[in-house]
């Protein structure tokens, strides 16, 4: 008689019901989800505003546009920002997603642009939001966003050691109108 196999199909057989009973239901995680999300309501809609940047060029600045809506049945929020040259084209475009994990009780925010790409702790506030980016040994770039009364400031800040905070960004958009993105218009069925 062979144990071995034996054993390790009993061992698989009594695995199963408890790795059942310990994997969360995706109901309650969702659940818990969508109601980390609702304080991040007020950013959905399209804005509109001025901005600008430092870059090694100097002060570049745009007419930033936002578009923001839930997505997975409000269980995330997705991002588009472009900003526009005064000549109509492009100067910047950026795509993100804020989540949130039940587990950890933490915010993320994944976002692409400019070629780069990464995924950053985000912090709900009460009007708003703070992110932070690594930019060197011992530095950061934190975006702090004000969005209240139709209203969404956001400013970005180089912080290096002890050195007084370098403001790098600023964009004061408005609301400008709602948008079914990116949830409207889904592949049907047939």
């Amino acid at each position: 008689m062979h144990i071995a196999p034996i054993a390790a199909a009993l061992a698989l057989f009594l695995s199963a019901p408890l790795a059942a009973q310990t994997r969360p239901d995706p109901s309650a995680l969702l659940a818990a989800q969508r109601e980390a999300m609702a304080p991040l309501a007020r950013m959905d809609g399209i804005w509109r505003g001025p901005a600008w940047t430092i870059t090694p060029a100097g002060r570049h600045q745009v007419t930033q546009t936002e578009r923001i809506g839930p997505f997975l049945g409000g269980s995330v929020r997705v991002i588009e920002g472009r900003g526009y040259n005064a000549d109509g084209s492009v100067g910047f475009n950026a795509f993100g997603v804020i989540s949130f994990n039940p587990a950890t009780s933490r915010y993320s925010l994944t976002s692409w642009a400019q070629g780069y790409s990464g995924v950053f702790p985000l912090r709900v506030t009460a009007d708003g939001y703070v992110w932070e980016v690594p930019a060197g040994p011992g530095a950061v770039i934190r975006y702090t966003a004000t969005i209240r009364g139709g209203a969404w400031r956001e400013i970005g800040e180089r912080i290096a050691g002890e050195a007084p905070p370098v403001q790098m960004f600023e964009m004061n958009l408005r609301r400008v109108g709602d948008t079914g993105w990116p949830a409207a218009d889904p592949v049907p069925m047939r």
